[in-house]
């Protein structure tokens, strides 16, 4: 059995297309102010119910720039460079959140995270890692933190207030290389910029 496609006129497909984009334009009008006015009263009432917190409920908190913490990354890396070191370096803020990564030309795939983990080490105990590799003698289930690596090569930068980032730096032959490195780059940002 077949069927045979009607044939609609000129006349009659113009008005059919009129048809819809009058009925969808109808509907999105219709729906979109629908949205946006709920919107707004959504954002009203949230403003209404959004108490104000006061007293010593809040603190603040004082963190290094991005600018300061670039130029400490960048003090870390010239120093390894001048003694032909190949290093990856991190900065870390004051809750171990990630600032700036510079990985040197030839640092071992492995530095780049260990520099990272040993400035988050840094930061969070406020000393330099290798000081931290000490206290593991007493306290052996401090290395089972996660995110942290108990090795030298970080150092913390403070304020008055306490530990504000970590420098980490990773890839020397030695740990107490990193950390020479790592104070470098503390030591290149102490004056403030």
């Amino acid at each position: 059995m077949q069927h045979k496609a009607k044939k609609f006129s000129a006349r009659a497909k113009a008005v059919t297309a009129v048809t819809s984009v009058a009925v969808l334009a109808a509907v999105g009008a219709g729906v979109t102010g629908a949205v946006s006015a709920s919107a707004d009263t959504l954002t009203a009432e949230a403003a209404v119910a959004s108490p104000t917190v006061k007293g010593k409920a809040t603190t603040t908190s004082t963190h290094l720039t991005v600018d300061a913490a670039t130029d400490a990354a960048e003090a870390a890396l010239k120093a390894a460079q001048k003694e032909g070191q190949r290093v990856s370096v991190a900065v870390v803020d004051r809750n171990g959140n990630t600032i700036v990564t510079l990985r040197g030309d030839g640092a071992g795939p492995q530095a780049y995270e260990s520099a990272i983990k040993k400035a988050y080490t840094a930061v969070s105990w406020n000393a330099p890692t290798s000081q931290l590799v000490k206290r593991l003698e007493s306290a052996p289930t401090l290395k089972d933190i996660p995110g942290t690596l108990f090795l030298a090569g970080g150092a913390p930068v403070a304020d008055s207030q306490g530990p504000i980032a970590g420098i980490g730096v990773a890839g020397a032959p030695s740990g107490d290389l990193d950390e020479k490195f790592a104070r470098a780059g503390a030591a290149a940002i102490s004056g403030g910029r």
